[in-house]
């Protein structure tokens, strides 16, 4: 059983091999961090189809690089997402990546709200929103992050693997929560 993204093959391709399953480096939290601004108000299919353009135009989410970016001429780019605001909450999301640097990290900060969750039977049992999720959110924005609430963060914590909703009965489930909990051993965890 596959939770989610049967029958497109990019999706099938991202349940499988990318989502629940943990990042720590700080370059792919930080683009983690913008796709997921990116769904903001849109279907997560729409963000992974656009999402090698995005890497493209962001070099490859290289924070020190795009901190320095006018997004004005991304804009008339039809291969992206041409949100005004989602595409300048990268370079803004970008200088408080670096900014965090001093403070341990991005990685440090992220992981620091791993959540310990039972298996969800269902999408029902799947939250939208915790307290981890609230918690990071205002975590982040105190550091300069945008497009940061908490459903969006919740969603990032699901797809860097700092939670495990992978449904009961899924075929990478139990995969997935093994690499997880090899990558936060003695980490801090709230939940």
């Amino acid at each position: 059983m596959r939770c989610f993204g049967d029958g497109d093959p990019l999706y099938e391709r991202y349940h499988d091999t990318e989502w629940g399953r943990p990042q720590t480096g700080e370059r792919a939290l930080y683009e983690k961090v913008c796709l997921e601004g990116f769904q903001a108000g849109l279907a997560w299919i729409t963000v992974l189809r656009k999402r090698e353009a995005l890497r493209e135009v962001f070099f490859g989410f290289d924070p020190e690089r795009v901190a320095q970016m006018d997004v004005t001429p991304l804009l008339e780019d039809a291969r992206l997402i041409r949100s005004g605001a989602k595409l300048q909450a990268c370079v803004t999301n970008a200088r408080a990546t670096l900014a965090l640097r001093a403070d341990g990290g991005l990685a440090d900060l992220i992981w620091s709200f791993r959540e310990d969750t039972p298996a969800p039977r269902s999408w029902d049992d799947v939250p939208a929103v915790t307290d981890g999720s609230t918690a990071l959110a205002k975590a982040l924005k105190r550091k300069g992050f945008t497009f940061v609430g908490p459903t969006t963060v919740y969603s990032l914590l699901q797809a860097c693997g700092l939670v495990d909703d992978h449904l009961a009965g899924c075929h990478v489930r139990a995969e997935v929560d093994a690499l997880r909990q090899s990558v936060t051993a003695g980490a801090p965890t709230r939940g």
